[in-house]
């Protein structure tokens, strides 16, 4: 396990000061093309640089920032930025910014994913932000983009409720029957709940459709897995108090991945479905050594080896910046 290159804030191998981002967090991928765009949340353009966490001056609840390096051994170059009218990094899924506990604080972006043309972001809308690890969300929901990311559309529909455990999610396409789907796996607000599972046809007309979803209830007696409509039916695949996650596929591993944050370290299980069963975790860092560390997001386009090696984000909480780590992975046996 080693850091690779931090990506954001001062003395990053990016220069987003002139952009001015000199505090963002988070980072999650999408892949378009030939095109990785990152997602970020909460960014400041004015920072002290003895604050801690975030804070600063020149709030936007997210920004976005694309590149086409493949080579991440020494870490990604970003190629540009979604910007504003003067070249700034654009918040570009406006928050309301209203007061802490009286509405909308922030919209956070918790992943994304491609399908047909268009890009979404799956967000959540903040009211409170709690004790470390806890928050209280107005609802989650989608914002899509058909024009590479310069603009967005909220859409009104499907949203998901504050108390459900489709908060937060990590995002992959995975074929069934010839037919792909998006799988979202995905937790509560903040950092004290388990996992569970939804898919949907990956088109843009039944992402649109609260009414295509499904969510996972669980396997047969010959370990098929049974799916439903009614999202108070999911099933908890992986228990726990579950941090900021993601999911691929690994082709060395032959298995599915996850990585998340618990506890102030960073873990990583194996499975060998989407639903599981999933193995023990395994821890990729120590909180001691790593400290405020959360977010260790994956993109099955920065592997090396087959996939022996994968790299991927990790957000700081002291810095509050973004950087670039690599694990290596061995097969058990």
């Amino acid at each position: 396990m080693a850091e690779v290159a931090q990506l954001t804030g001062p003395d990053a191998v990016n220069d987003t000061a002139a952009v001015a981002v000199a505090g963002t967090d988070l980072g999650s991928m999408v892949n378009v093309g030939d095109r990785t765009y990152f997602a970020f949340g909460d960014t400041f353009g004015e920072r002290d640089p003895e604050s801690y966490g975030g804070q600063g001056g020149f709030w936007r609840s997210n920004v976005m920032a694309f590149s086409t390096d493949e080579d991440p051994s020494d870490g990604i170059a970003f190629d540009g930025w979604i910007t504003d009218e003067v070249g700034l990094a654009a918040e570009i899924v406006p928050g309301l910014h209203e007061p802490d506990g009286t509405g909308e604080v922030t919209k956070i972006p918790t992943y994304g994913f491609a399908v047909d043309g268009a890009m979404y972001l799956y967000f959540m809308s903040v009211h409170h932000w709690g004790d470390p690890g806890e928050w209280d969300v107005n609802y989650s929901a989608l914002a899509k983009s058909t024009d590479d990311g310069q603009t967005w559309e909220v859409l009104d529909a499907p949203r998901w409720p504050p108390d459900s455990n489709f908060i937060q999610v990590a995002t992959a396409h995975v074929a069934e029957d010839g037919v792909d789907h998006v799988y979202f796996w995905a937790i509560p607000a903040g950092r004290f709940g388990g996992v569970q599972l939804m898919k949907v046809p990956a088109d843009q007309e039944s992402v649109e459709d609260a009414s295509s979803y499904r969510y996972f209830t669980g396997t047969d007696t010959e370990g098929r897995p049974a799916w439903s409509d009614d999202m108070s039916q999911a099933a908890t695949i992986v228990d726990g108090t579950v941090g900021e996650l993601s999911v691929m596929f690994n082709e060395y591993l032959d298995r599915w991945i996850m990585t998340y944050s618990d506890a102030g370290n960073a873990y990583v299980r194996e499975g060998l479905t989407p639903w599981g069963p999933w193995g023990e975790p395994i821890e990729l860092l120590n909180g001691a050594e790593h400290p405020g560390l959360y977010s260790p997001y994956l993109n099955p386009r920065y592997v090396e080896d087959g996939g022996r090696t994968v790299y991927f984000t990790l957000s700081l909480w002291g810095p509050y910046n973004v950087y670039l780590y690599r694990a290596e992975l061995e097969r058990a046996g």
